[in-house]
């Protein structure tokens, strides 16, 4: 019998508005399993206190962190491709599909996520003039007229460059960027999935078992 993946995540993140509950990155290798049917655990390191082992494992103490048997895996994107290899539900196996999905999975991380991030931290300083808004703006503008003209990104069905992208953009602020209804029809739909639901749920119960006790 196979033995069940381990995704590592912290033991305890902040929760509230401004809280990163709901939006840790392992939610994305929770999702991944749930769609794909694999057997997972989750385990915790320290959010407060990050030791020797953990960097051990995640060079820049972040998570998640994949383990697999002696195999040992380290971000978020590399994850997803590493368990889409295991299943074709997130990626299909002929050469073209594959190609697409991998395409796109890269996409969501190197054209949306790396602009849609710095963007909304230089946001958190309520700065007058956020000098990323346009190039955030012209990012969605051109995956906007894509969404418009397809349901999935890759293989004319969900893949795992669907579940990436739909995470990257979900997060509240980039959901509510210009007026893309294409694009916010795309998350509802990708995130309307059990699948996401099991995941999101997994993460909030797995934190707030962890909230200190009024």
């Amino acid at each position: 019998m196979t033995e069940p993946l381990t995704i590592w995540t912290y033991d305890w993140v902040p929760g509230g508005q401004s809280g990163p509950r709901g939006y840790v990155r392992d939610l994305r290798l929770r999702w991944a399993c749930e769609e794909a049917g694999l057997d997972y655990d989750v385990r915790s390191v320290s959010f407060h206190h990050r030791g020797a082992e953990h960097f051990a494992r995640q060079p820049f103490g972040q998570v998640p962190f994949l383990e697999d048997g002696d195999i040992d895996v380290f971000e978020s994107g590399a994850c997803l491709l590493y368990l889409a290899r295991k299943s074709e539900t997130l990626m299909p196996r002929d050469p073209k599909g594959e190609a697409e999905t991998l395409e796109w999975t890269i996409a969501a991380l190197n054209s949306i996520e790396m602009v849609t991030v710095p963007w909304w931290f230089i946001g958190l300083s309520k700065v007058a003039d956020n000098p990323l808004e346009g190039w955030v703006l012209q990012r969605l503008t051109h995956l906007e007229a894509v969404l418009a003209e397809r349901e999935w990104l890759a293989a004319g069905r969900f893949t795992v460059a669907d579940l990436l992208m739909a995470d990257v953009l979900r997060v509240p602020k980039v959901k509510a960027a210009g007026e893309f209804p294409a694009l916010r029809a795309y998350v509802e739909r990708i995130c309307a999935r059990p699948a996401f639901k099991r995941a999101h749920d997994g993460q909030m119960a797995h934190f707030a078992q962890a909230d200190p006790q009024s």
